[in-house]
């Protein structure tokens, strides 16, 4: 069971539809309860029990007495100028905070949520790296975030198709919670998101992505790089200096061998630090051999770093010498800086 968020009442959305199955029978409660309850939860978003009108009255007052529903408290929201790109901070049980960004798209929504508080990755560009690590979040505190983002596209008549796991923290580190989430985010009796409409982006750590490929899930692998030699992404990825390039890669190629799916690689486009036509030249040497697609993302400014975005024309030669290799790529578009709701910019204090 899920340990990350310790209560004495049993946080229901921290439980897969089976374990909800068993947790109604251990108190005498048939499968048909337990799916009225998971179709409440998930089909219908209730944000309270109450509100699931099928339940008998008597599970309902069990279920007031013995669980809990509500794991997030919006604090406060702010949205881009351009309307696109809303960040939401929560409050958590335990006094907490962490940010969730929803971006609008014409026909979707598109959720960056986050599985820690804080991080110990300590990625020097990134604002969630310098603020250190809290805790990781609970399965639970995970669904929840989808389960809001579903609330509130409701009423723009917009539903939740994508999620990114590339908010607060390294979801590698909370393997177990993250898997779990997948699981119940991905269930087809209850939010149904496809699996190929799920990301969950590492900084490579190669343990945790083999166990990725051996768990057979079929959501998408996203690996930050940043830089394709020893020297340069151990300063901008300190963990590369216990995990270097050749593990990393080991891994990756695992991962490919197990699923036959393609790695999605980031590489945070920084002037003068790595986006010269000699880095995409070591990329393209790197990961030429692996069915790969590379994300070039312009940096997006953080407190704690005095890098700068590179030029339009450096992103655009880069991805021309990845052609050269065979390697597809795009330029990501920046959405919610002005609001610091892009790509490493999430932080609270």
């Amino acid at each position: 069971m899920d340990k990350s968020h310790k209560s004495p009442q049993v946080a229901l959305l921290s439980h897969t539809r089976s374990e909800l199955e068993q947790l109604l029978s251990d108190w005498g409660y048939s499968e048909f309860h337990a799916s009225l309850l998971w179709t409440g939860l998930y089909r219908q978003r209730a944000s309270k029990i109450q509100a699931i009108s099928p339940l008998r009255s008597d599970l309902k007052d069990l279920l007031q007495e013995r669980t809990i529903l509500s794991l997030l408290k919006p604090v406060r929201d702010i949205t881009s100028t351009d309307k696109e790109t809303k960040k939401i901070l929560y409050r958590l049980r335990d006094g907490q905070t962490l940010e969730t960004v929803f971006m609008r798209y014409r026909d979707r929504i598109t959720l960056c949520v986050s599985t820690q508080v804080g991080c110990a990755i300590g990625c020097v560009f990134c604002a969630t790296g310098q603020m250190g690590f809290k805790r990781n979040l609970s399965t639970g505190e995970i669904v929840a975030q989808v389960l809001e983002a579903g609330r509130t596209g409701e009423k723009e008549r917009l539903a939740v198709r994508n999620v990114v796991f590339m908010g607060m923290g390294e979801p590698m580190h909370n393997f177990e919670n993250t898997m779990r989430a997948i699981e119940i985010l991905t269930d087809d009796k209850g939010l149904g998101i496809g699996p190929r409409h799920i990301t969950v982006s590492t900084i490579g750590l190669p343990n945790e992505i083999r166990k990725f490929a051996e768990s057979s899930s079929p959501v998408n692998l996203a690996v930050s790089l940043h830089a394709a030699n020893d020297e340069d992404r151990s300063v901008l990825a300190p963990i590369n200096n216990r995990w270097p390039l050749a593990k990393l890669m080991e891994a990756c190629m695992y991962y490919q061998r197990i699923t036959g799916r393609r790695i999605f690689f980031e590489w945070a486009l920084i002037a003068g630090k790595n986006d010269s036509e000699k880095n995409a030249h070591e990329l393209g040497k790197l990961v030429s051999k692996m069915d790969a697609h590379v994300n070039l993302i312009p940096l997006n400014p953080t407190g704690g770093f005095n890098g700068h975005p590179a030029e339009s024309e450096s992103a655009h030669q880069f991805q021309r010498v990845l052609r050269e290799y065979g390697l597809p790529s795009t330029i990501r578009q920046r959405k919610g800086v002005d609001i610091n709701a892009g790509c490493g910019q999430l932080q609270v204090n």
